[in-house]
């Protein structure tokens, strides 16, 4: 059962968990009133691994926890598996009503099957199929562009969260030289969702006047908070650049802007994997020879950057390649 434990020293309390917890006055109990298994890695499954574990949880922890790991099944704009099957019936009973009557039902009829193959429910990428279909598309690069670019794994960041792992990490990150290329693609997962970050002229100094660095973070949900990474992120580049035996101070990197452009947004909680995969190849492509706050950002990245049709047609391509 989920216990308070008495507070003599009036700080904290504690919560106790355990796994026959039983008491719905518990600020866990929420967590037994659903299925763990319907929800992606969020703050429930954090929960269940806490409880196995039988750590132990301030109060103020809880809400903490629930705001880092969102769960993404509570944003509206995502839709459920009855909701999934409802709309497959709907195209299901299109079908069976024949050809339409005239151009402007065609046109109708055309509109609609758009619209419901957006919400096709596809599975997630893990970190496996991702580099394959990012290997895929790197090796199409020009030269040119191979020069301006580099990349990180797309699990070391998650690796570097694990201290036993940090060191590595950042051994493998100094053979990549990233601070003698203009930008360098980071694509992150962490608890199931995608997001890319991108280094910007790492190299430069904060007094260049066209070249000074910079940092974007690409989400396709936004409505969970994208800089909730920003702790993170920062202290990771502070030790790349300490591990490099660069010169600059941790006020200097803790400068280094930290954007977060609005760009186009997944339509459920599936395909993040592939928005980011879109975004490093349309960002490759359109990215300018010196990226610049104040004389061009956002560019082109924006709420209509892209179209659904453009990311489907992307995917059917790079998918068929990587083959």
């Amino acid at each position: 059962m989920s216990k308070r434990k008495p507070n003599k020293n009036k700080g904290p309390a504690i919560i106790d968990l355990d796994l026959d917890s039983s008491d719905l006055d518990s600020p866990i109990s929420e967590l037994f009133r659903y299925e763990v298994s319907k929800h992606r890695s969020c703050w429930r499954h954090v929960f269940a691994y806490l409880i196995v574990q039988k750590k132990k949880l301030a109060l103020k922890d809880i809400e903490l926890i629930k705001k880092r790991y969102p769960c993404l099944l509570e944003f509206p704009c995502h839709f459920h598996r009855g909701e999934r099957l409802k709309r497959k019936g709907k195209r299901e009973e299109m079908k069976e009503l024949g050809p339409p009557k005239d151009a402007k039902h065609a046109v109708s009829r055309k509109k609609e099957k758009l619209d419901s193959q957006a919400f096709e429910c596809k599975e997630k990428l893990g970190s496996e199929a991702f580099d394959r279909y990012f290997q895929n598309l790197w090796k199409n690069l020009s030269e040119d562009k191979r020069t301006s670019f580099t990349y990180l794994d797309c699990m070391w960041f998650s690796l570097y969260l694990q201290p036993s792992s940090r060191d590595k990490v950042l051994t493998w990150i100094k053979k990549k030289h990233i601070f003698s290329k203009k930008y360098v693609i980071v694509p992150i997962v962490c608890w199931s969702h995608w997001n890319l970050l991108i280094f910007c002229h790492f190299g430069e100094s904060e007094q260049s006047e066209t070249h000074k660095p910079c940092m974007l973070l690409l989400d396709s949900l936004e409505n969970a908070d994208p800089r909730r990474y920003e702790p993170d992120i920062r202290k990771f580049v502070l030790d790349i650049y300490k591990a490099e035996g660069r010169s600059e101070t941790k006020d200097f990197i803790y400068r280094i802007p930290f954007l977060v452009p609005k760009v186009p947004q997944q339509r459920n909680d599936v395909e993040c994997g592939n928005f980011v995969l879109y975004y490093i190849n349309l960002f490759i492509e359109g990215a300018p020879e010196n990226f610049s706050i104040e004389g061009g950002y956002p560019y082109f990245m924006k709420k209509n950057w892209f179209t659904p049709e453009g990311l489907e047609c992307f995917c059917q391509q790079l998918y068929s390649s990587s083959e």
